[in-house]
């Protein structure tokens, strides 16, 4: 049997050894903010070079407008299902919510000012830039990270083809190009969704209800959304190449550069969309 002098030896070793874990895990923790300020920080300057090469690359030629058409056709006419549909049943929500909370005030009847204002100001292009980020954004990272997994990419550099001219220019600026009239047909489908369920489903007069939508909606309310939507559409195209063609080799590496567009897209569209906001509608 172990004597008592030598169990409080053990305990205190025990003891020892678990304060210097505690210790340990708190002295990792500065270390691991640190480590994760400069990888933040060094991804934003990677994503900085990236941005400002692909700006002059647009500038300057040669211009692959084949290339560019197909894009159009592909980001602007393909995506016209899923954002209509997003816009109809959106706009058909918030006729319904603002009614009900309308209700509580006597306000029923600021139901179709509403619903215009909100789907071209914010609804509109917030929920067609995200919907076309989880669409496109996601295509265009996966596409460009099989490339550059199959070396595709330095196939085109071996050919004196310019990756960055040929992949990246057509798709960010095919993306800029057709956000905003997406969102312009996102608007329309938006406000007839809540025409719909204003007139069939609240029992709202079809005729004012298109006179109070007309005479509400101002031009800048349409305005601002077109911008928002063109810097939405330039975001997720950017993201979606710069992920693309910087992803890890392998699946998993395309799998990763997939998942990277869609959440960075998201974040930078919805935090874009505050300062957008702020300085169209200054309070």
């Amino acid at each position: 049997m172990p004597s008592r002098r030598r169990l409080r030896s053990l305990r205190g070793i025990y003891e020892h050894g678990r304060l210097m874990r505690i210790f340990t895990i708190i002295a990792d923790i500065p270390a691991s903010v640190g480590r994760s300020t400069l990888e933040l920080l060094a991804a934003t300057g990677h994503l900085a070079v990236f941005l400002a090469a692909t700006l002059r690359h647009m500038l300057t030629p040669p211009f692959y407008l084949r290339e560019l058409g197909g894009q159009l056709l592909r980001i602007g006419y393909f995506s016209l299902p899923v954002v209509g549909l997003t816009t109809l049943f959106t706009g058909g929500a918030l006729a319904l919510q603002i009614y009900a909370g309308g209700a509580r005030f006597n306000a029923e009847s600021v139901v179709p000012s509403i619903v215009a204002i909100g789907m071209a100001r914010e609804l509109g292009p917030v929920l067609a830039g995200l919907m076309v980020a989880v669409r496109v954004a996601s295509s265009i990272a996966a596409e460009i990270g099989t490339m550059r997994v199959t070396e595709q990419i330095d196939a085109l550099t071996t050919l004196s083809t310019n990756p960055m001219k040929y992949l990246v220019v057509p798709r960010v600026l095919a993306a800029t190009l057709v956000m905003p009239l997406l969102v312009l047909v996102g608007d329309i489908i938006g406000i007839m969704g809540g025409f719909l369920v204003g007139v069939y489903r609240l029992d709202f007069n079809a005729g004012t209800y298109i006179n109070t939508t007309y005479d509400f909606l101002e031009g800048g309310d349409i305005t601002s959304g077109l911008i928002k939507a063109a810097v939405f559409g330039f975001i997720l195209g950017l993201m979606g190449c710069y992920s693309g063609y910087y992803s890890g080799r392998g699946a998993q590496g395309v799998g990763r550069a997939t998942t990277n567009a869609v959440v960075a897209a998201s974040v930078l569209i919805l935090s874009s969309n505050y300062l957008l906001t702020e300085l169209l509608f200054p309070a």
